[in-house]
């Protein structure tokens, strides 16, 4: 039995080549059958088009604040809540409508992956995948607790520069309505060294993740494969 993965993307995609690369090689256990970017450029998408994955989809908040300026912000509101309805549907049926898609290339996930996917996803899009029963999870590069949001590699570095800490690291977790607090799936620590450059550290960050993403996927599949049989 071979489970279905939905790959969420914002930007160049690394995290996602990680995972094709595994699927390739059968280190994965299950397929990706989709995958959905924030960013219409992001160069992930061309990943997934020379991967033929065949389900590859934009869904950009910007198309939806288009026209409204920032101060119009009950407007702009709205448009989010609109924007995280169709993610939903997206997610669920493969089309913002919210009925069962017609493409015999759809697959309703079993498994959401956010893989530098970088925006909030409220109980709009949460709730409804928890009914569904699909589960999702999400990559930080941080330890637990820690660092919860955006620039967590910058703020760890800045840290252990400080002395305040002694370790960094990246965690796969299940995605809940707070940042980032999710129970971790898998954790993995990076010693923080006083010589590194920021740059430096990043690359360390980036090399883990790129292990971690595979690592955590599978714990989940290995899971979900367990409950199925």
């Amino acid at each position: 039995m071979s489970l279905n993965i939905t790959v969420l993307i914002s930007g160049s995609g690394t995290n996602l080549q990680a995972l094709i690369d595994a699927e390739k090689s059968h280190l994965l256990k299950g397929t990706i059958t989709q995958v959905i970017s924030s960013n219409e450029s992001a160069f992930g998408i061309t990943r997934a088009q020379n991967a033929h994955i065949k389900l590859i989809k934009s869904h950009t908040l910007k198309s939806y604040y288009k026209g409204i300026p920032k101060d119009q912000t009950e407007q702009r509101q709205a448009k989010r809540e609109q924007f995280n309805l169709d993610l939903a549907n997206l997610l669920i049926y493969g089309n913002i409508n919210g009925t069962k898609s017609n493409d015999d290339d759809y697959k309703k996930p079993d498994l959401i992956v956010c893989a530098g996917w970088m925006l909030i996803l409220s109980p709009t899009v949460l709730i409804p995948l928890e009914k569904e029963g699909i589960t999702i999870i999400n990559l930080h590069p941080a330890l637990p607790g820690a660092f919860e949001g955006t620039h967590a590699i910058d703020r760890a570095w800045k840290a252990g520069q400080d002395g305040e800490i002694s370790k960094g690291g990246v965690m796969i977790h299940r995605v809940i309505t707070e940042v980032d607090k999710g129970d971790p799936v898998l954790v993995k620590e990076i010693d923080l060294i006083k010589s590194d450059t920021l740059e430096q550290y990043e690359d360390k960050v980036h090399k883990v993740e790129h292990v971690a993403i595979v690592e955590g996927t599978n714990i989940i599949l290995q899971e979900l494969l367990n409950k199925k049989n």
